[in-house]
């Protein structure tokens, strides 16, 4: 289980009118194992800031962090690589483009240790790959040894997916994996995500501007709202849920966030 307490994050700005920017706002939540929670907000939400906060790339202002009871809050990004797995929304970001898919995969089985491709260069390693690259379509099982950097998107993103889960973190962090990609390879993308985080009961929170696609997977739905956490829906409220009806809730919690906060600053 993991718990985010009272979590607020600000950053100084260049405006002598609001010289601070609150960017997240006492946010608490409780992650339970075996979660999928799909985020959405519109853009400036803190959304990100969230994610990096989790991730140990931004410290909270205020706050505390906790993985299984563990007071993760001022352990740094790197520190945390053994409970957290990223995929980042820019293909190019999380993969190597000098050294083979086959390369990469092995740094990721590292992940957390001292880093060596002789222990992880192994055939059997080779038969994982295969299985989980194969059902994409995208040949990538017959190219282990090519360069990362002479894949497509798509192709570069099912890798960096794979190499995010291979470690089993307790969390894995999707910033809008399939924001970059062409609507048939976000399609595939995200039927490997599901599945992978199926089959390995994996902990997950995934920020999308699909609506359609915050529905459809997991088992929870968060709407973020100025820093804020303005909705949190269960599975089974979720799945009767349209399209239409999510951006209608969406508008309706914002607005009585507004109201709220206008009345809290009288």
């Amino acid at each position: 289980m993991i718990r985010l307490e009272h979590i607020s994050k600000d950053f100084e700005t260049n405006n002598p009118s609001q010289p601070i920017n609150h960017v997240l706002k006492n946010i608490s939540l409780t992650i339970n194992d075996g979660d999928f929670i799909t985020v959405i907000g519109s853009n400036g939400s803190g959304k990100s800031t969230l994610l990096n906060t989790i991730a140990g790339s931004l410290k909270p202002t205020f706050g505390r962090i906790y993985f299984d009871e563990k007071d993760v809050t001022n352990l740094k990004e790197h520190e945390r690589a053994k409970l957290i797995g990223r995929v980042f929304q820019d293909p190019n970001i999380g993969t190597i483009g000098d050294i083979s898919i086959q390369e990469n995969l092995a740094l990721a089985l590292k992940r957390g240790e001292k880093r060596t491709l002789k222990w992880a260069l192994k055939k059997e390693y080779d038969i994982t790959y295969k299985k989980y690259l194969a059902p994409l379509n995208l040949g990538l099982e017959n190219r282990l040894s090519d360069k990362i950097s002479s894949l497509s998107g798509g192709q570069r993103q099912s890798i960096t997916l794979l190499m995010a889960i291979l470690k089993r973190p307790q969390l894995l962090l999707l910033d809008e994996h399939t924001a970059a990609l062409d609507p048939t390879t976000s399609k595939k993308i995200m039927g490997l995500t599901e599945q992978l985080i199926k089959e390995f009961n994996l902990t997950a929170l995934m920020i999308t501007h699909n609506m359609r696609d915050a529905i459809k997977y997991g088992n929870r739905l968060i709407m973020i709202s100025s820093g804020r956490i303005i909705a949190d829906i269960p599975q089974k409220e979720k799945e009767k849920l349209t399209v239409e009806d999510l951006y209608a809730r969406f508008d309706k919690a914002e607005a009585d966030l507004s109201i709220r906060e206008e009345m809290d600053s009288k």
